[in-house]
C-alpha cells in the first residue's frame, strides 16, 4: 500500500479566534422546544394496527423469525443441534439437581418446562434454557437455609434402640415447594423488572465482577460435589465462611470415603475432560462432539446395576426418579418475605448470564438481543416453571456452545432438546435409578474447566487495567467467603467504589502546544512541546464535582508552582510595611509613585511580630501617592513573597463531562483568587451542556464575564498572545495602591475583597450552622 506523500497529510484553518460569545453571535442555536406530557402521552399511548402489530412481535419474537424460518436449509442442522444438547441436557439437569439440594428428577422438570416459553419469548436464537452451576448452587443454599435437616428428625426403634433419623420424604417434599415458590418468585421480579424496561441493570455487572463471581462460585460447586464424590457425612452450612466449615467437616470426615464412589467418581471425572479436550482440539473434524456424558451415565448405571454397588459397598445412588408429571403446584407465599433478596440476586445473576452469552452468539450471528424482552421471557419461564416445581433457570454455557456448535440455527433446536428431556421423564427415568451420585457430581466437576480457567484473566486484566484486576480478585474473595449472595453484593459496591475513587482522583496535568499546531498534549507524556511563555494551561480529566474539587486545586497549586492565597496575603502584608516606610519617611518616591531606593531580595526572611515602631507618628501628613510594585522584582522590606511567574492560566474544559453546584462556586472562587494577583483565568474547550450548567449556578457577575470562555485552547492561546502584543505597555504584574494624605486609616488597596464572602460550599454551609 503506498504511503501519501506528507503534503497531502496536511491542512491549513483560517478562521476568527472565537470566544463563546463571538461563536454565538455567528452561528444561532437551534430552539429546542421539550414536549408537553400530553403529546409525550399521545404519541406513547396511540395505537395503529401496525403499531399494535409491532408491539406483538416484540412479546412475541417467534412471529418475526419464525415466518422466515428454511425449513429445507435449517431443520437438517436443528434437527441434529436439538438431539445433543437434549442428551447433555438430560444429564446435566440431573447432575444440578444435586446443587439445588432437590431430588435428581426435578432437574429434569428444570430443563422441559422453561424452554416451552422461551421458544416463543426470547429474543436468543442459541441459548440452551435450562439449569446453570453458579444459579443452581445458589438455589441450593436457600433451599437448605429454609428446609435443613434438623428440621425432619424424627425417633426410630426399629432395632428396638431409640435412634434420630431423618424423614426424607418429608425433606424432600418441603425442599421442592421451597425451590419452586423461589423460581416463581424470581420470575415475577424478572417480569416487573422487564415491564419496567430496566435491562440496564446488568450494565453494573461489569466483566470483571462476574469472572471473579462465577470463579467463586465454581469453586463452591466443586467443594458441594467433593463431598458427593467421596460420599462422606457433612453437616450442611450456609452464611459466611460457610464452605470453609465445609470444608473442614470433609477432611474430618475423610476416612469414612466411600471407595466405591470414589473410584466411580475419579474415573468418570477423568473420562469426561479427556474426552471433552479432544471434542475441543478436534472441533474442526468432528460435526458432533461425542456425547461423553451420556456414554459414562450408561456404563456407569449397567456397572451399579450389575455389580449392585449399593447393596455390597454402600454407594449412594439416585434411587427413585418419578416417571411421568406432576400436577402444578400452587407457590408458598408465605416464605416470599423470607427469600426475596436471595430471589433478587439469583434473577439477577441467572439473567446475567443468559445475556451475556446470548449476546456473543448474536453477534456471532448477526442479529439483536433485546435486554428488556429477555428479562420478560425468562420471567415467564421461571413463573411456569415454579408452578411445575422447577428450579430457577438461566443458559449453561456448554449447553449453548453444544448447540450452536453442532449447527443449531434457531430456538427450533431447544424445543427438540425437550422433546429428547421429555423421552427421559416418561419413559427413560427409571432406567437410571441406579446410577451413583458421585458419577453425576463427577460430570458436574468436569463442566467447571472453563470457569476454574478464568483465574488466568486476573494476569493480563493487572497489565490493562489494574481496578478491574482488584475487582475480579475482590469479588472472588468475597464470594468464597460471605457466600454468593453476599459477596455479589459486596463486589457490586466494590465495583461502584472503585468508580468513585476514579473519578475523585483524576489526572490534572499541564499541556504544552506541538510546535506548528493547534494541538496541545500534557507536557509529562511528550517531548519538543513548547509552553507559552507567562501561560499554564491545565486539564482535568474528570467531572467536577463536590468529592475531587480539592484535587483540582492542587493540581492547579502544582501546575503553577505557587498558591494564590498565600501569593495575596504575603503582597498584602508587603504593602502594609511599604506603606510604614512611606509614612516614617524612610522611602522615596518619584511623582509616578515608584520607589527609588535600593530594594531587597523578597526571598528574605519574613518577621513574625508586627513592627513596634508602626504606632509612631500617627499623624504624619503625606501627599496623595500612587505606587507601582514590580512582585518579581528586589523589594525594600524584609517579607518573602513568592514570584508569580504567569499572567494566564487556561482551563482546558475538554474532558469535563458535568459540573455541580459545588464546583461552580468553587470554579469562581479560584477565578477571583488569581485575578486578584493579576492572573487573568480563561476556560477553553467547554461542552453546551456543562456551559449551560455554568450559566444556570450564577457563575457570571459584574467581574466575571463570558468572554473568558473559548471554544478551543488554541483560540484561547492566540487570544492572550494578541492581548499582549497590542497591550499598552504597563506591565500586568504591577500592583497600585493609594495612600491617602492626612488620614489615620490605611489606604484601600484595589480589587481587593475579603476571602469570607467567597468561601467554597463546604465553607460556607459549615459557617451557616456556626451561626
Amino acid at each position: 500500500m503506498d504511503i501519501p506523500s506528507p503534503a497531502y497529510n496536511q491542512y491549513l484553518v483560517a478562521r476568527t479566534v472565537y470566544s463563546e460569545p463571538v461563536f454565538q453571535d455567528e452561528n444561532e442555536k437551534k430552539e429546542i422546544i421539550p414536549k408537553t406530557l400530553q403529546e409525550r402521552l399521545k404519541k406513547n399511548c396511540s395505537c395503529t394496527s401496525r403499531q399494535a402489530y409491532l408491539k406483538l412481535k416484540t412479546f412475541f419474537p417467534i412471529l418475526d423469525w419464525l415466518p422466515k424460518y428454511r425449513w429445507k436449509e435449517w431443520f437438517v442442522h436443528d434437527l441434529i443441534s436439538g438431539v445433543s444438547t437434549g442428551l447433555i441436557g438430560t444429564l446435566q439437569g440431573l447432575a444440578f439437581a444435586l446443587l439445588a439440594s432437590v431430588p435428581v428428577g426435578y432437574g429434569l422438570y428444570s430443563s422441559f418446562f422453561p424452554i416451552l416459553t422461551y421458544f416463543f419469548l426470547g429474543t436468543s436464537r442459541h441459548l440452551s434454557v435450562g439449569p446453570f452451576p453458579v444459579v443452581s448452587l445458589m438455589v441450593g443454599t436457600v433451599v437448605l437455609t429454609m428446609a435443613p435437616d434438623e428440621k425432619f428428625t424424627m425417633l426410630s426403634n426399629s432395632t428396638g434402640l431409640n435412634k434420630t433419623i431423618i424423614d426424607t420424604v418429608a425433606r424432600d417434599a418441603a425442599r421442592v415447594v421451597v425451590s419452586g415458590t423461589l423460581s416463581f418468585l424470581i420470575g415475577i421480579l424478572q417480569l416487573a423488572m422487564g415491564i419496567l424496561q430496566i435491562g440496564f441493570i446488568v450494565r453494573y455487572l461489569a466483566d470483571p465482577l462476574v469472572g471473579g463471581f462465577t470463579t467463586a462460585a465454581a469453586f463452591q460447586v466443586f467443594v458441594s460435589q467433593f463431598k458427593q464424590v467421596l460420599n462422606v457425612p457433612t453437616k450442611n452450612y450456609n452464611g459466611v465462611l460457610s464452605i470453609i466449615y465445609t470444608i473442614i467437616d470433609i477432611f474430618a470426615n475423610i476416612g469414612k470415603t466411600n471407595i466405591a464412589d470414589l473410584i466411580a467418581g475419579l474415573l468418570t471425572f477423568i473420562v469426561c475432560v479427556v474426552v471433552k479436550e479432544l471434542n475441543d482440539r478436534y472441533k474442526h473434524i468432528l460435526r458432533v462432539p461425542i456425547p461423553i456424558e451420556i456414554i459414562v451415565t450408561i456404563v456407569a448405571t449397567g456397572i451399579s446395576y450389575g455389580a449392585n454397588l449399593a447393596g455390597k459397598y454402600n454407594a449412594g445412588i439416585v434411587k427413585t426418579i418419578p416417571s411421568g408429571f406432576i400436577p402444578p403446584m400452587t407457590p408458598d407465599v408465605s416464605m416470599f418475605t423470607e427469600m426475596i433478596g436471595s430471589a433478587f440476586s439469583i434473577g439477577i445473576v441467572g439473567y446475567a448470564v443468559a445475556v451475556s452469552v446470548g449476546k456473543v452468539y448474536a453477534t456471532k450471528h448477526n442479529y439483536v438481543i433485546d435486554g428488556n424482552q429477555e428479562f420478560i421471557a425468562f420471567g415467564i419461564s421461571n413463573l411456569f416453571g415454579g408452578a411445575f416445581s422447577c428450579f430457577c433457570a438461566t443458559t449453561a454455557l456448554s449447553r449453548t456452545a453444544v448447540q450452536e456448535s453442532t449447527g443449531g440455527k434457531t430456538q427450533i433446536a431447544g424445543m427438540i432438546s425437550a422433546f429428547i428431556v421429555l423421552i427421559a421423564i416418561v419413559a427413560l427415568g427409571r432406567l437410571l435409578e441406579p446410577l451413583q451420585k458421585s458419577v453425576l457430581a463427577a460430570i458436574v466437576i468436569a463442566n467447571l474447566k472453563g470457569m476454574f480457567w478464568q483465574v488466568g484473566d486476573v494476569p493480563r486484566l493487572w497489565r490493562q487495567n489494574k481496578w478491574d484486576s482488584v475487582i475480579w480478585v475482590f469479588t472472588c474473595i468475597a464470594s468464597i467467603l460471605l457466600g454468593l449472595d453476599l459477596g455479589l453484593l459486596a463486589g457490586l459496591v466494590f465495583g461502584l467504589l472503585t468508580v468513585v475513587l476514579r473519578v475523585q482522583f483524576p489526572s490534572c496535568g499541564s499541556l504544552g502546544n506541538v510546535p506548528g499546531t493547534d494541538i496541545y498534549k500534557e507536557v509529562k507524556k511528550y517531548k519538543n512541546l513548547t509552553e507559552v511563555d507567562g501561560v499554564k494551561i491545565v486539564r482535568f480529566t474528570s467531572g467536577i464535582f463536590y468529592g475531587n474539587i480539592d484535587g483540582l486545586k492542587s493540581g492547579i497549586k502544582s501546575i503553577v508552582g505557587f498558591d494564590a492565597i498565600r501569593v495575596f496575603n504575603k503582597r498584602t502584608k508587603a504593602l502594609q510595611k511599604i506603606r510604614k516606610l512611606i509614612k516614617k519617611g524612610q522611602l522615596r518616591t518619584t511623582k509616578n509613585g515608584v520607589f527609588t531606593d535600593a530594594g531587597t531580595d523578597n526571598e528574605a526572611y519574613e518577621p513574625d511580630d508586627d513592627d513596634p515602631e508602626e504606632a509612631e507618628n500617627p499623624e504624619v501628613q503625606t501627599t496623595e501617592v500612587e505606587i507601582k510594585v514590580d512582585w518579581n522584582s528586589d523589594l525594600p522590606v524584609k517579607v518573602s513573597v513568592p514570584k508569580v511567574s504567569i499572567h494566564s492560566l487556561i482551563f482546558d474544559f475538554g474532558q469535563i463531562s458535568f459540573l455541580d453546584v459545588v464546583a461552580v462556586r468553587s470554579l469562581k472562587v479560584i477565578y477571583k483568587e488569581f485575578k486578584r494577583i493579576d492572573v487573568e483565568v480563561y476556560i477553553a474547550a467547554c461542552d453546551d451542556q456543562v456551559y449551560k450548567k455554568i450559566e444556570e449556578c450564577l457563575f457570571f457577575d459584574d467581574t466575571i464575564k463570558p468572554d473568558i470562555f473559548f471554544l478551543t485552547v488554541h483560540d484561547a492561546v492566540l487570544y492572550i498572545e494578541n492581548k499582549k502584543k497590542f497591550s499598552d505597555g504597563h506591565d500586568p504584574l504591577l500592583e497600585k495602591i493609594s495612600l491617602m494624605q492626612d488620614s489615620k486609616d490605611p489606604p484601600e488597596y484595589a480589587d481587593v475583597e475579603p476571602m469570607e464572602n467567597e468561601l467554597d460550599a463546604q465553607e460556607e454551609a459549615l459557617r451557616r450552622l456556626a451561626s
